[in-house]
């Protein structure tokens, strides 16, 4: 055995216990029919990503599940992997090539994905090597990425499937576009944010090709809206609000209530668009609301959603005058080429200069914006994929109410129900080339196929359009959303396509077809790999709240669509890690710590810690460095307990008197807090079983038990003692393990001689054993009588060293006094007691109660008397007085009749504390002598 180190140096312990981990394949797994398996799947970060301190506290969670299920037997398999983030990549890549001088623009698909592919394979593995420096017991060996081939197979044989079975559609719909990614996306992907913005009152002056309608008789307008107040042209108009001056060159109505008395004259009539004179009429529709701004709205279809769903009512016209990247285009006849918002400021000022403009008020209004870009969202109406949700909805809305599949915290059931009962088909594609191209052929008058080769499609073009060559059909240019791929994460990652079973005869099949069959996912008429019928459905997943419907709703509907079960039994949601402000960390207000730096200062161990202490299950963390230094302290508590067992001297000696009682209260405390921390793990309060471990350890184990059992200075300690006590601290080691895992290995094989393969990620975990209620209770009440001497002797500035008498006195029957008898030995010992008596008559004086037993400590000769009786007198005259102004307060008529039932109470709780503690006082004084 080395010599002990004095202080833990996690430098020399973390890299050598990880590599000797790996090295021994003590996180890899495969089916194994002796055993029951345990599985999480990894939520892939983004293959852009570096780690931050959502990922820290997500993957320490998922760690301490699968290093306590791994201990307990499992055959426990934690998937690793990457998600390959259409539209973060691609910019990404994108911004790469802009240095080397080079525009995506003048590569071809093939050469631009090379490039991606590179960038892939240089930053890709950045965040999964960080998670090893976490301590991440994750299998690598089953690392996947979701744009490998196979798990890119079962993305197209999935969109094959739902598109013959009528769930994937091609259609023109507004979407959300994003300008700078030059995508649409999903609107769960659409982030709103509060933002200073100005409300514009424009007027729309009436045609003068005919007379200008008058309001009906009666009818008075504001005089700030007023309809009829003089325009630049001399006649009236209407006056309109919008937030976005820059779209009035895509107006095509002006929309009012029918029941507004203040338009009906109007309706039917016609106005003029500001600056570019266009003619546009005046409808009708029950949307608008009357009592909202002037009552009066612009319609532009092609850059609103509400007014698009009007348009389509009324058979308007669609102007897009925006290019895909936000500028304008020459339908708009006006700053052609110039940025939308770049033109809102100057179409304002041109307004304003005109005439048109009324006012502009400041407003403060929620925008949409890109989750991946940070762009506003512009709505545009755009022909994209669609996949229909509201049947494959309703299975993974049932089992989260009846409890099959559950969410840990609850609280999240309820927004769960509101996305899936309100769930909206879903855009599927994207405008990019990074990602899974769509399955889908196009011949050259645009007729289309979906199929997985071009051979294939050049088929069924040729069946329905006659004879077409290769070069005559080409695929769609999309890509399907990321989510598409990782919809399937929990299927495709144990995925894979196997030939029919030997002897087994099929007839002819088409390509499709045949591919259908041989797809890995069952329910597309495929067989299961040995992987998935072993490992799926997996038990746990540990993700963050913000993507519950982005990725959790999406995996439970495939996981009933194509598998017809459950991926996952259980979710587990974190909260968001906040500063001590409480603001979301941000690499932009700077209050987010570099994961890997906390670790160089604090240890992964302490880091870990410091993550769970301050984390309950879907609450936010708000973060402090002190928690990791807590958890510092916390693994140096470890190490001093295990220098001063090994530093102990063992003899061949009796059992040291009292020894076998506090050998018997901690055995009976581990089991009693093992029940505590099993209980906390059932219920997914992880903090919590943190939280029972750490004082399992830092109160019962070292500050009790091992005070209990320590020998005098310089003397031995018994062998029986000692190898109990080394049986208790490896269990301890055991169910600390999954939160610390690299300090309690170091122990583990600093504490006895080891083989190599002998470690403590793969040792048993505890077991919980039977135990004695009444033995626990009543042992804490011995250490509630010890605190409470070493407290009366701190107080009276006596040193621990100088011996006491114990006098003690049952104020009723309390078996307790059994209790003192069986641990007489420990009292005295920590409590520095040189005699414990049982009196039997009234004690001259009562320094503490501990149950139903009075206790006395007589001082004679060992205290200044005359100085104690002095500080007692003091502090009797001072409750006095304080009694007599309560007593005042409480017969005055006045204040008892005025005075809220809260202050009364508190007044007559401070009298009966203040008599309580002069009752004490005057005992104390008279027990003086």
């Amino acid at each position: 055995m080395s010599e002990i180190s004095k202080i833990y140096d996690p430098s020399l312990v973390e890299n050598k216990w990880y590599a000797h981990w790996l090295e021994h394949k003590f996180f890899h797994s495969e089916p194994n029919p002796d055993k029951k398996p345990y599985t999480i799947v990894i939520p892939p970060p983004n293959v852009t990503g570096v780690l931050h301190m959502g990922h820290m506290l997500n993957n320490t969670i998922q760690d301490v599940l699968i290093r306590r299920k791994r201990m307990q037997g499992f055959e426990a398999c934690w998937v690793p992997g990457t998600d390959h983030a259409s539209i973060a990549t691609e910019a990404k890549v994108v911004a790469m090539l802009k240095e080397k001088g080079i525009n995506k623009k003048d590569l071809s698909r093939e050469d631009f994905l090379k490039y991606a592919w590179e960038w892939k394979e240089k930053y890709g593995g950045i965040i999964l090597e960080q998670l090893k420096k976490l301590g991440a017991s994750c299998d690598w060996d089953r690392t996947r990425f979701t744009m490998e081939d196979s798990l890119s197979e079962a993305v197209i044989d999935v969109f094959i499937d739902l598109y013959n079975k009528g769930l994937i559609y091609r259609g023109a719909r507004m979407v959300n576009w994003d300008p700078q990614g030059l995508t649409a996306v999903s609107d769960e992907e659409v982030i709103y944010k509060e933002v200073n913005s100005k409300l514009y009152y424009i007027k729309y002056i009436f045609s003068t090709a005919e007379k200008a309608p008058q309001p009906p008789k009666g009818v008075l307008l504001t005089p700030e809206l007023n309809a009829t107040a003089p325009p630049p042209s001399g006649v009236g108009g209407l006056i309109i609000a919008t937030t976005r001056p820059e779209t009035i060159m895509a107006d095509v109505a002006i929309c009012v209530n029918p029941n507004d008395e203040r338009y009906k004259n109007f309706i039917g009539k016609k106005v003029l668009i500001p600056i570019i004179n266009k003619e546009i009429p005046i409808i009708a529709d029950d949307y608008v609301d009357a009592e909202f701004g002037t009552g009066c709205l612009k319609i532009t279809p092609a850059h609103d959603i509400n007014d698009y769903t009007i348009g389509l009512k009324h058979k308007l016209e669609v102007i897009d005058i925006l290019n895909p990247n936000g500028t304008l285009n020459e339908k708009a006849q006006i700053y052609v080429g110039e940025d939308r918002f770049v033109v809102r400021k100057k179409i304002a000022k041109e307004l304003e200069e005109k005439g048109y403009l009324i006012e502009a008020k400041d407003m403060v209004n929620k925008v949409g914006t890109s989750e991946r870009t940070g762009a506003v969202i512009e709505p545009r109406i755009s022909t994209q994929w669609f996949c229909s949700m509201k049947e494959m909805a309703k299975p993974a809305l049932e089992n989260v109410l009846n409890g099959n599949i559950k969410l840990h915290p609850n609280k999240f059931i309820n927004t769960y129900k509101h996305w899936m009962e309100n769930v909206q088909d879903w855009c599927i594609s994207r405008q990019l080339w990074w990602g899974q191209q769509i399955p889908a052929w196009y011949d050259e008058k645009g007729n289309y196929v979906v199929a997985k080769t071009k051979e294939e499609a050049i088929e069924k073009l040729r069946i329905e359009n006659g004879e077409l060559k290769m070069e005559d059909i080409k695929q769609d240019e999309d890509v399907l959303d990321t989510w598409f791929s990782s919809w399937l994460w929990p299927i495709s990652v144990f995925s894979s396509a196997p030939q029919p079973p030997k002897g087994e005869q099929s007839l002819p099949l088409n390509q499709t077809e045949k591919m259908l069959q041989q797809h890995p996912l069952r329910g597309l008429g495929g067989w299961d790999s040995e992987d998935l019928a072993y490992y799926y459905p997996t038990q746990d997943l540990v993700t963050a709240p913000e993507i519950l419907f982005f990725w959790v709703a999406r995996m439970i509907m495939a996981g009933y669509e194509f598998k017809g079960e459950l991926p996952f039994s259980n979710v587990y949601l974190t909260g968001i890690v906040r500063d001590k402000q409480g603001r979301k960390m941000s690499k932009s207000l700077g209050n987010s710590p570099d994961p890997i730096e906390l670790i160089e200062k604090y240890s992964a161990d302490g880091v870990r810690v410091g993550m769970l202490y301050a984390s309950p299950a879907g609450n936010d963390l708000l973060f402090d460095e002190k928690y990791c230094e807590q958890g510092r302290n916390f693994a140096n508590k470890l190490w001093n307990a295990f220098r001063l067992i090994k530093g102990w001297e063992i003899a061949p000696l009796p059992l040291g008197e009292g020894l076998g009682v506090g050998s018997d209260w901690f055995q009976n405390k581990f089991n009693q807090k093992l029940a505590e921390i099993e209980d906390y793990y059932d219920k997914y309060r992880i903090s919590d079983a943190l939280k029972s471990v750490y004082s399992l350890v830092w109160d019962d184990f070292c500050a009790w038990y091992l005070e209990m059992i320590k020998p005098e200075f310089g003397k031995p300690i018994d062998k029986t003692t000692y190898e109990q006590t080394i049986i208790y601290f490896e269990k301890i080691l055991k169910i600390v393990h999954p939160f610390m895992p690299f300090i309690t290995e170091e122990i583990w094989h600093e504490i006895a001689e080891r083989t190599e393969k002998d470690c403590i990620i793969v040792s048993q975990y505890p077991q919980i054993e039977p135990f004695n209620k009444e033995f626990i209770d009543y042992g804490d009440k011995v250490l509630e009588i010890i605190s409470n001497i070493r407290n009366f002797r701190s107080s009276k500035g006596m040193s621990p060293k100088e011996a006491l008498k114990l006098v003690a006195k049952p104020i009723q029957t309390d078996i307790l006094i059994d209790y003192i008898s069986k641990f007489d030995a420990i009292i005295k010992k920590l409590g520095n007691i040189s005699e414990i008596e049982i009196a039997k008559e009234a004690l001259p004086n009562s320094n503490f109660i501990v149950g139903s037993l009075e206790f006395y400590i007589p001082l004679a000769g060992k205290v200044d008397v005359e100085k104690e009786k002095a500080e007692a007198q003091k502090e009797i005259d001072y409750l006095l007085g304080f009694l007599k102004s309560v007593d005042a307060k409480l017969s005055n008529e006045k204040f008892v009749a005025n005075a809220k039932p809260e202050v009364l109470a508190n007044e007559q709780k401070k009298k009966a504390d203040a008599e309580a503690k002069l009752a004490s006082l005057q005992k104390i004084l008279a027990g003086l002598k």
